[in-house]
């Protein structure tokens, strides 16, 4: 969205408009009646519009095609100029939303002193509206892991391209927070960012909500897709969009324009898309639940979100952003997080991911009794859940066996949780338990536990 449309019946005014716009280093597009104007909104919609009042041999003057830019394209500022300038067309023009009105014959420098206003207008508009719609949340992403890195990657690769993702992984996980980090290195970094939660959306609201509506009584609304128009619609769990709307997503992917609710016209938009999804698509597939062609057009590249579980080397990170965070903006008071402490996190379940976390942090902080260091009691009862898929039981089977068998599996099952509360680091788990790197690989191999087990510099290069 970079060119300006000139509308104007005289041929000689049109290229003098463009020729001195031209070497000023703008785009030009011509239209010389109403209909030339109006098809070429429809193919793309400019950054400017510079508009002749009276238009010779058109179906529609210079002030009814305003009407139509102010409706189908609000966000496009539109000079009026006219060599029959008076008082009342300059009135009438400003408002029906024209940004200013330049009387024939102009001076060169005055109409570029009113362009450039006005795109800069209309770019602060945007910016504006971006923020309002949540687009300038932080795409901060932390983490030291190799999972964590591994993810980064590939996000950073992604960012320079404008293939549609799809990102997969646990609730929780941070799907959106990775969608907006891609926008936010992407080239439409300032550009909107929209976001569709398709599993909280009333099915039959979805393609309103997408598309807008346009009614006589209300005049044109906006849908989400048309918000979204020069940067990126993400569709949040898309597994959830209903049936029925999802061949008029199918054809906006193809196309790239749409009609509204109640409306004729056709919009075109310039999109990025991302989506993100916890089920298994392909199952849902099978069922008859979600359209292949559509998964085809979305599934460009798949990336994997991981879980909490495969990276709590980050869990202390993260614990000690949140409890920033929360002094931050919620005035609760910051408290340490000692090492017990940590260890203890690490060793959870956390089915609800990295939001859990979050809410966890945030509960303790609440119900604090003291300005003092989180201690692991407080933990447990806020909804984190030792992870016992590793703990003994003294059953049967396991007081039946000798001390050195029940020793052995016990060792066994301890070392195996570290490693895996430590992301399969060897030297890191070592030192924790207090044993020699080289002693730790003969115990281990002894116990015949020999996989998922990395060196540091293994975990450096995200091996």
């Amino acid at each position: 969205m970079s060119d300006i449309l000139i509308v104007d019946d005289e041929r000689d005014i049109r290229e003098l408009i463009a020729d001195i716009l031209k070497d000023e280093g703008f785009d030009t597009r011509l239209a010389a009646n109403s209909d030339e104007a109006v098809g070429a909104l429809n193919e793309a919609e400019p950054a400017l519009m510079i508009l002749d009042i009276w238009l010779k041999d058109s179906r529609m003057d210079g002030i009814d095609i305003l009407k139509q830019v102010k409706r189908n394209n609000p966000a496009v500022p539109v000079i009026i100029i006219s060599g029959h300038g008076n008082i009342e067309i300059a009135v009438a023009a400003i408002k029906q939303g024209a940004y200013d009105f330049i009387e024939k014959p102009f001076n060169i420098d005055q109409l570029m002193v009113v362009i450039n206003r006005a795109m800069e207008t209309a770019r602060l508009r945007r910016e504006n509206s971006t923020l309002r719609r949540g687009g300038d949340k932080a795409s901060e992403m932390l983490g030291q892991s190799a999972a964590f890195k591994r993810l980064r990657d590939g996000l950073d690769k992604l960012a320079k391209s404008n293939g549609r993702v799809m990102l997969a992984g646990e609730p929780g996980t941070g799907k959106e927070m990775a969608a907006r980090y891609i926008h936010a290195h992407s080239p439409r970094a300032s550009a909107p960012f929209i976001t569709v939660p398709c599993a909280t959306i009333e099915p039959e609201r979805m393609e309103e909500v997408l598309f807008g509506r346009e009614s006589p009584e209300r005049g044109i609304e906006p849908g989400l897709l048309e918000q979204a128009h020069g940067g990126v619609i993400y569709f949040d769990e898309v597994g959830d969009m209903p049936m029925g709307t999802q061949p008029k997503i199918l054809r906006v992917l193809t196309e790239q324009q749409f009609v509204r609710s109640g409306g004729a016209d056709k919009v075109r938009v310039d999109l990025r898309v991302l989506s993100s999804t916890n089920r298994d698509l392909m199952a849902e597939i099978a069922a008859g639940r979600f359209r292949q062609e559509l998964f085809d057009r979305l599934n460009v590249v798949p990336i994997a979100v991981p879980s909490l579980a495969d990276r709590r080397d980050d869990i202390a990170a993260l614990a000690r952003h949140f409890i920033t965070q929360f002094h931050r903006h919620q005035g609760l008071t910051p408290r340490d997080l000692p090492e017990e402490t940590v260890a203890a996190l690490q060793s959870m379940r956390w089915p609800g991911n990295i939001r859990q976390l979050r809410n966890v942090i945030e509960r303790v902080l609440i119900l604090a009794e003291s300005a003092g260091p989180i201690l692991p009691s407080e933990l447990e009862p806020q909804g984190a859940t030792p992870d016992n898929s590793e703990t003994l039981t003294l059953g049967p089977s396991v007081t039946a066996m000798a001390l050195r068998e029940a020793r052995e599996l016990f060792e066994r099952e301890y070392l195996v949780a570290q490693i895996n509360r430590f992301g399969g680091n060897i030297s890191r788990t070592a030192q924790f338990v207090g044993m020699e790197r080289s002693a730790l690989h003969r115990k281990l191999k002894s116990l015949g536990v020999v996989g998922g087990m990395r060196s540091d510099d293994e975990m450096a290069m995200g091996k």
